[in-house]
């Protein structure tokens, strides 16, 4: 039940000293201030980062034949070798919670000597022979045209996907790409769509645009390779982890291709899956550091509050001893002692949350103008959740910040406190 009379005591004692209650409630104003700004801060660079993962599957890994360290059968120990088509069958037909198996081969790069050319123009560019499920791996957008399909691959097609980077460096502005050739290394590929990849590797996405991709079966066929596979992109199934399917996945290569099951170098491997479990265990450190320092600041705005309230207290020893000697029970006097403590860290704390929210509004309003596509920072905010923890905190914060000071008042006996005068 609302008690305007309590209420009214409760102001007043507020406002008695207005430039004390101030500063006395900047400590929790600032406190709650900074946690949300913390948490905010943790959460926007969260949201870059998975924005650089934005689109793949990093359920997977990448696995690639590298030199022997071991002898093995009767075989040198400087062996070199090859995976082979057969390998990616008897992958899918052997671990049944793989989910995609893409093999995939490179001829080239961006850094190296010119490999394409159209009309008289000629650039060095990265080509992959891929499936069409490789696109649901990587974070490709076809924004115009087609990615490769199933009948590229049947019938060994000649045709190629590329990135906005080579259009600006291959064509003329506004000119139509699809249905145009452009030859690699003597072949003649025509071109069936264009993707924009939202990779940032390699110092942004500028290299990630410059990629030309072709089928993988017209790959080996047009580029020599016989049955080789360069390297496999293998992805699993939401129910399994790559990372759990890795050694035996290994040791299964190991022994298809007559390996030493120690030799550890003669399969390399990337495990994004483990990489990004990482980057999500050092989210949780930052968010614990945040609540950490947050909630270490708001301590001290509520110890500052605890010790204004004991000089309060001092203060109204008199006042404390009149109500007493007129009936007023220690849980009364406790409850207004209490009262003042809570309502003072609960205004000055909304006050908080309320600018803390209104600098994130500003900040998302910068990084919109700005575009957010080449940071590692992207819409730092908070959930209703936090806010609600912050409430259940200035709660708790009031109630400690009141503790005291409400037991000394309560402590103080009628006669004494009216010989205070």
């Amino acid at each position: 039940m609302f008690d305007k009379d309590k209420w009214n005591e409760i102001l007043e004692a507020l406002t008695a000293n207005t430039f004390r209650t101030i500063l006395t409630a900047f400590g929790v104003f600032w406190g709650i201030f900074i946690l949300v700004i913390l948490l905010a801060a943790g959460n926007g660079l969260e949201n870059g980062v998975k924005k650089g993962f934005g689109g793949i599957a990093t359920n997977s890994m990448f696995m690639w034949s590298q030199t022997t360290s071991k002898p093995y059968k009767g075989l040198p120990q400087t062996r070199t070798y090859n995976f082979k088509n057969g390998d990616v069958q008897a992958l899918k037909e052997s671990f049944p919670d793989l989910l995609y198996v893409s093999p995939r081969n490179q001829l080239g790069g961006f850094e190296g000597a010119n490999n394409v050319i159209r009309g008289t123009k000629s650039a060095a560019y990265t080509i992959y022979g891929d499936y069409p499920e490789y696109i649901k791996q990587e974070s490709l957008d076809i924004i115009k045209g087609r990615f490769v399909n199933q009948q590229d691959i049947l019938l060994s097609r000649k045709v190629a996907v590329i990135g906005q980077g080579v259009i600006n460096e291959l064509y003329t502005l506004n000119e139509e790409v699809i249905g145009t050739y452009i030859k690699v290394n003597g072949v003649n590929l025509m071109v069936v769509g264009v993707y924009n990849s939202k990779s940032r590797d390699n110092g942004g996405g500028e290299a990630a645009q410059k990629n030309i991709f072709m089928p993988f079966t017209a790959f080996q066929q047009a580029f020599n390779y016989g049955d080789t596979v360069g390297w496999m992109a293998i992805t699993a199934k939401d129910n399994a982890s790559i990372t759990a399917l890795k050694p035996k996945i290994l040791s299964f290569m190991k022994a298809r291709h007559s390996i030493s099951p120690d030799d550890d170098r003669a399969i390399g491997n990337f495990d994004l899956y483990e990489e990004f479990q990482k980057v999500q265990g050092l989210f949780l450190i930052l968010k614990f550091i945040a609540y950490f320092v947050g909630t270490l600041v708001l301590l001290s705005g509520v110890i500052g509050i605890s010790n204004i309230l004991l000089i309060v207290v001092k203060e109204r020893t008199n006042e404390i001893g009149i109500r007493r000697a007129l009936g007023a029970t220690p849980a009364a006097i406790r409850s207004q002692i209490l009262s003042e403590a809570i309502f003072l860290t609960i205004i000055s704390g909304m006050l908080g949350i309320a600018m803390a929210t209104g600098v994130l509004f500003g900040v998302n309003k910068i990084l919109d103008k700005m575009g957010d596509e080449n940071t590692m920072f992207a819409n730092p905010s908070v959930d209703l959740s936090v806010v609600f923890i912050a409430l259940l905190i200035l709660v708790g914060s009031g109630i400690l910040a009141g503790f005291i000071p409400a037991q000394t008042a309560i402590n103080i006996k009628p006669v004494d406190a009216l010989r205070t005068e």
